[in-house]
């Protein structure tokens, strides 16, 4: 089984938006959290983990589509992913964490959106040896939408 993102034809810079927008819907019910971490698959979430993940994920792939745009060569990160669990995961989230993770996430979405809604078809259809297209790097980031489903719609 391939692991190349299946493409679509949503415009890019929707479906990374989209997810940005759901994955806040989900966050707005967070400030309900209990503070227990909550397992899924192999790992364990919390509400501040699942926004670093997004945040993370979508800076990863905007560095790297920045790069190939520019024709530098990418930097491959070197974060430890969804593998660990911080001690600042760990915290209560409140009102104000999602305020600001509103804030940034919102940003990082008008970052690509404009970014992506920018380029041609040819562009974001190239492929540059192995790598994917940029549009398949943003049906990648729909992924996403995982870390926020793990926690989930809290009560």
């Amino acid at each position: 089984m391939s692991d190349t993102p299946v493409t679509d034809d949503r415009a890019p810079a929707d479906v990374v938006t989209a997810m940005v927008t759901e994955v806040l819907d989900l966050a707005a019910t967070w400030v309900a959290w209990d503070g227990v971490p909550i397992p899924a698959d192999d790992r364990v979430y919390t509400p501040h983990k699942a926004v670093r993940r997004v945040t993370d994920h979508l800076i990863d792939h905007l560095a790297e589509v920045e790069a190939r745009l520019a024709g530098v060569p990418t930097v491959p990160d070197h974060w430890h992913a969804s593998a660990i669990t911080t001690p600042a995961d760990l915290a209560a989230f409140t009102t104000e964490d999602l305020a600001e993770a509103r804030s940034r996430l919102s940003r990082l979405a008008l970052i690509f959106r404009v970014r992506l809604r920018g380029l041609s078809p040819a562009t974001l259809d190239a492929r540059d040896g192995d790598a994917w297209s940029i549009r398949q790097v943003a049906f990648h980031l729909e992924e996403s939408l995982y870390y926020a489903q793990a926690v989930g719609r809290l009560p």
